[in-house]
């Protein structure tokens, strides 16, 4: 806006403000004495006050129309309560000048006088309004008016038209004579074709005067079937097309669901598999352990027999021994008797000789015969004496012989109750290790079954896995992360999660160093 047009604008609104003024000025005294004369509002105080009130309703209404059309935001009912407020003061402004008994002319030019300066206030204010939408809103399309020449030759006609233009929202005042043309056309058309009863014509032949009032051109109403039809077809292909649509999403979808499911079920069968089959090798390690418990059993009642058996032979034996003992001491108690025998038979062979000489001598009748028996029975008794102590010698060797093996049958039946302690002992370990394992392998499962739960990924279950063997190898996961990770590096070599997972080195690299990670986080299974 140059500098000109904004001075030509000041003007224009210091004469509305003076014109709103005088409005003010000329009507507030004659509101004011006919609402206390006529209205009875008690005072002449009162009634001022009513002018005012009237007045300055009139003006804040009038600001707040013009700011919003100024902000874009126009109220388009605020204009009707001004113009009715308007029309009261001009009423009130007549009928304070009315005279008493019967009105002249002059009378109602004078009570019209009084109704100029509000009616051209208002005039001047709704030129301001439209002067401010057409600035703020240079894009608006602006309505036709209707020629005022219209009005006068054709009222009916043109309130018609004026109305289909408000209803519709048809701006252009030709484009509305336009289409009035065409439709009065088209109907002197069809009074031809059916020589003038239109009554004969179609459905669809009427539909351009049914949909006039309606804002349809001719050619708009008389494609409307095979418009609604193309519609009809468009609508029917694309219903088909969400039913073709929603039947493929859902056949994708229990394909989908289907294969999920069999993928849900293969893993949990493989994982059943691989429990079960844990279980039943350890169960199968249960029994042997628990058959080779029973066998270590009876080899210990055995060997408790065996040691039974052997003492009783130690027993037996250390009674031999004794016995061979006494039989020894006997026997040394015999060849001391022999030899002591043997002893008396000299002292008996030197008396027998003694008592030969002597009876050599003194006898002189005992013969040569007699002599030879007594000698040969003294060599006899020798004989005996030597036989006795070489038979004592024996009994002495046999129960010493027996003593060794009854030593020899303790020292066996010490080594096979140690071997049976032994056995004992493994069978024990060996059981314990079953059990252990037998636990671990339901923890397995319980993890499993957990994880299948949360609908882990194959990468986290993996993950989970190696974890768990690093806690069944004893790794402590305590401490700061580079230390419990160079303890899970250590307990668990990548050997091993290959061969637990079938998986390259550099991915069971990544499985320990997330494993461990995780049981840095405190993960427990």
């Amino acid at each position: 806006m140059t500098g000109t047009q904004k001075w030509t604008a000041a003007a224009i609104v210091v004469a509305a403000l003076a014109l709103a003024g005088i409005g003010l000025y000329l009507s507030f005294e004659h509101v004011a004495d006919f609402a206390y004369q006529q209205l009875r509002f008690g005072s002449l105080g009162k009634g001022q006050l009513f002018a005012v009130g009237v007045d300055v309703g009139i003006m804040v209404m009038i600001a707040v129309d013009l700011l919003m059309a100024w902000l874009k935001r126009p109220i388009s009912w605020i204009r009707y309560p001004v113009w009715l407020l308007t029309a009261a003061t001009v009423v009130l402004n007549a009928a304070s000048g009315a005279p008493a008994g019967a009105w002249k002319l002059l009378d109602y030019v004078a009570a019209g006088a009084h109704g100029v300066v509000p009616v051209l206030f208002i005039t001047v204010v709704e030129l301001g309004r439209t002067a401010i939408d057409r600035v703020v809103r240079p894009d608006r399309e602006e309505r036709d008016s209707i020629p005022w020449l219209r009005w006068v030759l054709a009222p009916v006609a043109t309130a018609r038209i004026f109305r289909r233009m408000r209803l519709w929202g048809v701006t252009s005042y030709p484009e509305m004579i336009r289409r009035d043309q065409q439709l009065i056309a088209y109907e002197q058309w069809l009074k031809r074709k059916h020589r003038g009863d239109i009554s004969q014509a179609s459905e669809d032949e009427l539909l351009p005067m049914k949909m006039a009032p309606y804002g349809y051109t001719v050619d708009q109403a008389l494609a409307m079937p095979e418009e609604q039809e193309q519609a009809a077809q468009e609508r029917a292909e694309e219903a088909e097309r969400r039913r073709l649509d929603a039947e493929t999403r859902s056949e994708i979808a229990k394909a989908a669901s289907e294969a999920e499911r069999l993928r849900a079920k293969g893993k949990v069968e493989a994982v059943r598999a691989e429990v079960d089959g844990q279980t039943g090798q350890a169960r199968a390690h249960a029994r042997a352990q628990v058959s080779a418990a029973e066998r270590a059993a009876a080899l210990e009642e055995a060997a408790l027999e065996t040691a039974v058996i052997a003492e009783a032979r130690a027993r037996e034996a250390e009674a031999q021994r004794k016995t061979a003992q006494e039989r020894e001491a006997q026997a040394a108690a015999e060849a001391r008797a022999a030899e002591l025998e043997h002893l008396a038979a000299q002292k008996r062979k030197e008396a027998a000789e003694a008592d030969q000489a002597a009876a050599a001598e003194a006898r002189a009748i005992e013969t040569a015969t007699v002599a030879e028996a007594r000698r040969r029975a003294a060599e006899a008794d020798r004989a005996a004496a030597e036989m006795e102590q070489a038979a004592a010698e024996t009994r002495r060797r046999a129960a010493e012989a027996d003593r060794l093996a009854t030593q020899e049958a303790e020292r066996q039946a010490l080594a096979a109750a140690r071997i049976q302690d032994a056995r004992k002992h493994e069978a024990d370990t060996e059981l314990a290790a079953a059990e252990t394992r037998l636990a671990a392998a339901e923890a397995e499962r319980r993890a499993v079954e957990a994880e299948d739960h949360a609908r882990l990924s194959p990468r986290e279950r993996a993950v989970r896995k190696v974890a768990r063997l690093a806690l069944a190898n004893h790794v402590v996961p305590v401490g700061e992360p580079d230390a419990v990770q160079r303890e899970v590096a250590r307990c668990v070599p990548l050997a091993a999660i290959q061969d637990a997972l079938q998986v390259s080195p550099a991915t069971a690299s990544e499985y320990r160093q997330e494993a461990a990670a995780l049981l840095t986080g405190g993960y427990r299974p």
